[in-house]
């Protein structure tokens, strides 16, 4: 469980975790579940161009999900925002589905891109990965305080002249990012589950800001490792466990806040 390729296994899933839970308390907090799940799917696509053109699938990886976000973001102040999400996914998709109808081959690399290949990442990849995790955290604690204003009061953010507009689109900048770097470790149709299932399953269990997000950071960890120790011992794909794992994470939260409020009550 813990030779070399399993090594670069073990940091590099745990810092997706830690990206996962800080980004995803704020998709949480904002609502902005639908948007999640858009990007990373959507950016597959620039994936898909990238692999058409012969460049590496990553740079078009990073432009499409950079391209989506902003996209989303200017559309919604226009529409929407359910609304725009649906079409810059939807659009994208539909691009990914005509790269891909170019070639004959289906390359493994994207195929990657979707389910995600965390036992195959190189100690090479570490640095990048985590250069983006820090750029990430480093984006979060900057715009901490009025991206959290902007989140739960908008109407107080605006009139303490904080952008609610600016924040939404710096906001979805971060994802942007957090997507380029989490997507070849759990895949697009599983990063989803990790910013979700943690980070709402803490908002469920405390009302202080800060402690949600640690505890939302803590979650996707142990969700993360509870999936790679699985998945090894029995030999199924780690997908399945950090789906579900996210899933569950989320219900145990809910189940424990009910009872809380039932234990409080009497």
């Amino acid at each position: 469980m813990f030779a070399p390729f399993m090594v670069n296994a073990w940091i590099t899933a745990s810092i997706v975790a830690v990206i996962a839970g800080v980004v995803g308390f704020f998709v949480v907090l904002r609502g902005a579940a639908f948007v999640a799940d858009a990007v990373p799917q959507g950016a597959f696509a620039g994936a898909a161009g990238a692999s058409l053109l012969g460049v590496n699938t990553l740079l078009g990886l990073g432009l499409f999900a950079l391209a989506g976000s902003l996209g989303i973001g200017l559309l919604s102040k226009r529409a929407r925002r359910d609304v725009a999400t649906a079409l810059i996914l939807v659009m994208m998709l539909g691009l990914g589905a005509l790269f891909l109808s170019f070639t004959v081959e289906y390359s493994s690399e994207i195929f990657a891109l979707l389910f995600g290949e965390v036992l195959g990442v190189s100690t090479g990849e570490i640095v990048p990965i985590a250069g983006l995790g820090v750029v990430c955290v480093l984006a979060v604690l900057v715009l901490y305080r009025p991206l959290l204003l902007s989140s739960l009061a908008p109407e107080s953010s605006a009139a303490r002249g904080v952008s609610n507009t600016a924040m939404e689109l710096a906001f979805l900048v971060v994802v942007a990012i957090a997507t380029s770097m989490t997507l070849p470790v759990v895949g697009a149709l599983l990063i989803f589950s990790l910013m979700i299932g943690p980070p709402a399953a803490a908002r469920s269990l405390t009302s202080s800001p800060l402690a949600a997000l640690g505890l939302s950071v803590v979650l996707a960890v142990v969700t993360v490792w509870f999936a790679i120790a699985a998945s090894f011992e029995t030999n199924w794909p780690i997908g399945f466990f950090v789906g579900t794992g996210g899933a569950a994470c989320y219900a145990a939260g809910r189940i424990l806040a009910r009872w809380s409020v039932a234990r409080s009550a009497v």
